[in-house]
């Protein structure tokens, strides 16, 4: 699995894999329990996350790239149970993840997600820095 192939999906949480299109909608299958299923398009928008920035004070950056900033700078941020913690927890611990972000436009619901998105992708250990290179 590549990192292009990965969507996120408006109403549904968690990140998937898409394994084809139709006219009317897409077959993904979850990343965290391997169910496939189809994900009408009049219902849900699927977003791949190669598409996905994320505002900084400067240029946007691709969310695969803060993927890597959040890697490198795990250890130091420490474990987070974002289930349990309040807003001012999650920016804390964000800003420690990817302190580059612009803390006007950034919103804790997104942060709250990418947290979460992350987790799943440094599980299945999808998450390399030489990946990126090859892309480039």
């Amino acid at each position: 699995m590549k990192y292009n192939e990965l969507v996120a999906i408006s109403g549904l949480s968690g990140l998937f894999q898409l394994l084809s299109t139709k006219s009317d909608g897409a077959i993904v299958k979850n990343l965290e329990d391997s169910s496939t299923k189809f994900v009408p398009a009049r219902l849900h928008n699927v977003t791949p996350l190669d598409s996905i920035e994320v505002f900084t004070e400067e240029d946007n950056v691709r969310l695969f790239e803060v993927f890597l900033n959040f890697k490198k700078n795990e250890a130091s941020a420490g474990a987070f149970d974002v289930s349990k913690a309040d807003n001012k927890k999650i920016k804390e611990h964000f800003g420690k993840l990817f302190p580059a972000y612009d803390k006007d436009r950034v919103y804790v619901s997104d942060m709250k997600k990418m947290i979460k998105w992350f987790a799943i992708l440094n599980k299945l250990d999808l998450i390399n820095e030489e990946e990126t290179v090859a892309e480039k």
